[in-house]
């Protein structure tokens, strides 16, 4: 007779056994509330490195969100109420003149450059002061709109409103990511001696902007170079 057969099946038999007898006593011990209905918290013995025991993660308290720098711009743009005294005019009046058909990022680019003279003490501490620069000759101002003797009337509604909401949130304090501190620039289609002089920082529509590297000016190079 073969009684290796019957110890498997005599195995499985107590094992069903018990598990059954383990099912009853929980459920048994539960109804009584005797027994949680979670497993408990697992508790650390004293001796436990602190630093093995798992921590909470935690979490910011802002969550970071996925707008970019020029994302929010445009919102801040989308929102700025074009208004102001005689800096905001001036700013509005160089950016629609130097840069009306640019896309945004082209406008916002000029009143970066304006405002970077403006901040870096080397040029005159207003908007108006920068833009107004020049000899007193035609065609000598820092910005060519300035002196190139052609009408400065504003002809079209449309981009002068968006030329005022650029100025307004610019000189709110809107950030200035894109030129990479530019302080002169010059349309592609001109060639200016002075721009080997630069670093160059951006190329953005018609226009690409430089930078001084810690030298000083041979003497008076216009700001910008730009055909309207």
């Amino acid at each position: 007779m073969n009684l290796d057969g019957r110890r498997p099946r005599r195995i499985a038999t107590r094992i069903a056994a018990l598990v059954a007898l383990a099912a009853g006593l929980w459920a048994g011990a539960s109804a009584a509330g005797a027994m949680p209905d979670a497993p408990p918290e697992t508790v650390y013995p004293a001796a436990f490195p602190a630093a093995l025991v798992p921590q909470p993660m935690a979490m910011p308290a802002v969550m970071p969100t996925a707008r970019t720098p020029l994302a929010a711009l445009r919102a801040r743009i989308a929102t700025a109420v074009p208004a102001g005294g005689q800096d905001w005019r001036c700013l509005a009046q160089a950016i629609y003149h130097e840069a009306r058909g640019e896309p945004l990022q082209g406008q916002v680019a000029v009143a970066e450059v304006v405002l970077n003279r403006r901040d870096s003490g080397r040029y005159p501490a207003t908007v108006c002061g920068v833009v107004e620069q020049g000899t007193g000759e035609r065609n000598r101002c820092q910005f060519s709109y300035w002196c190139d003797g052609r009408s400065d009337a504003v002809e079209d509604r449309a981009a002068w409103d968006r030329a005022g909401r650029v100025a307004r949130a610019m000189l709110d304090g809107a950030p200035r990511p894109l030129t990479g501190g530019a302080m002169f620039y010059h349309a592609r289609a001109v060639s200016p001696g002075w721009a080997d002089d630069f670093t160059r920082t951006a190329a953005i529509g018609d226009h690409l902007f430089y930078r001084e590297e810690g030298r000083g000016l041979a003497g008076l190079h216009m700001a910008s170079n730009a055909s309207r």
